[in-house]
């Protein structure tokens, strides 16, 4: 993909940002063998790539900002690698959250935290209490999350108050189902981007990608930057979103 001009990068501030952003956060372990390292190597320095998404989701006012960081199948991966993963996610929590507050972004971890030890659900416990009242951006880390995960825990919620007697099966459609997901009251997903070449969502916002735009590129996860982020959005801007109408109509 070749380069934006500046020019191009100023009128993208005429045009309408996304209100929510999705990310699968893939090619860290490439791009470390493309180094000769370890893949570990490759997830401590796609760290920066995080920082820089958060800043440039936050300085172009997008209100939501989802990162798909570990996913409820990466527990297949080589133990060493999730061992090193966890220590990762700990770190970053306890480094990252003062800086997350001070620029008035608000931290949620959405997934099965149970799977977790204590001492990180402790960590994620307090970072999202500290945070909790920050309005300059949402940011949700999807950790141990699985989009059929979502899919089904909010069949349960919603079964669950059928049996309780607070809800009819009448009741259930799309807007009490998505009521019951893990990404509730937060806006529709906008635009989803996955890095590293692949073309696939791998479970990741099942439901909430329903309509959204999807845009794949070939950068691998470290090297994604803010220019690269803009890159998304500006591809993003000049899609006609029809939702099922036709041009004429939405024109």
């Amino acid at each position: 993909m070749e380069t934006i001009s500046k020019d191009e990068l100023a009128s993208v501030k005429t045009v309408k940002m996304p209100r929510h952003v999705a990310i699968i956060m893939d090619g860290n372990g490439r791009w470390a063998k493309q180094k000769g390292k370890l893949r570990t190597f490759g997830h401590k320095a796609g760290v920066e790539a995080v920082r820089a998404s958060v800043r440039f989701a936050r300085t172009q006012h997008i209100e939501s900002l989802t990162l798909f960081a570990f996913s409820s199948e990466n527990w297949k991966r080589p133990q060493d690698e999730v061992s090193v993963l966890m220590e990762l996610f700990k770190l970053v929590l306890t480094s990252e959250v003062k800086r997350l507050h001070k620029n008035g972004v608000r931290l949620r971890v959405i997934g099965d935290l149970s799977a977790f030890d204590a001492k990180l659900v402790s960590k994620i416990k307090d970072a999202e209490a500290l945070t909790q009242h920050n309005t300059e951006l949402q940011l949700n880390i999807a950790a141990n999350y699985g989009g059929r995960w979502d899919i089904v825990m909010a069949a349960q919620g919603l079964a669950q108050q059928v049996v309780n007697g607070t809800m009819q099966v009448t009741d259930i459609n799309e807007a009490t189902f998505d009521q019951c997901t893990a990404f509730a009251h937060l806006p529709p997903l906008d635009l989803l981007i996955r890095t590293g070449g692949e073309q696939r969502i791998s479970n990741f916002l099942l439901w909430q990608c329903a309509y959204a735009e999807l845009y794949f590129t070939d950068t691998l996860w470290p090297d994604f930057n803010e220019d690269k982020f803009m890159e998304a959005v500006v591809d993003f801007s000049e899609r006609q979103r029809r939702f099922g109408k036709i041009s004429e109509q939405v024109i």
